[in-house]
């Protein structure tokens, strides 16, 4: 009996040809998962510790104690503010939110806490 060289697939259709078809799609498998997973890890390695700009503002004015909460409705952001901030709080959002684009402070509007956050 001849022995085919490894890296030369068996003669279709024979048990030794469905094996190696098995083999090959269970090492196939096995790559995609690794590089899967390599992705995965880049990935959270690029994004740790890093924050947009527009949470950055939503944190900060949170830690002063903001009190306004979005509404999102059909995509829909707006803000509701049924308390008062602390003057610090509030002094923030009319100096570097409002005066955002709009764009951008929907961004920042989008990272409040919602309406239905307890």
């Amino acid at each position: 009996m001849t022995t085919s060289p490894t890296n030369m697939s068996p003669e279709s259709g024979t048990d030794d040809a469905r094996s190696f078809d098995t083999q090959q799609a269970e090492a196939d498998r096995q790559a995609a998962l690794e590089a899967a997973r390599r992705n995965a890890r880049s990935t959270v390695d690029r994004d740790s510790g890093t924050e947009t700009p527009s949470l950055k503002l939503a944190k900060e004015y949170l830690s002063l104690g903001g009190r306004r909460r979005s509404k999102i409705d059909d995509n829909i952001t707006t803000v509701r503010q049924w308390e008062e901030d602390p003057p610090a709080a509030e002094r923030f959002w009319k100096e570097r939110v409002e005066t955002l684009p709009k764009d951008e402070r929907k961004q920042v509007e989008d990272f409040l806490p919602t309406i239905n956050t307890p």
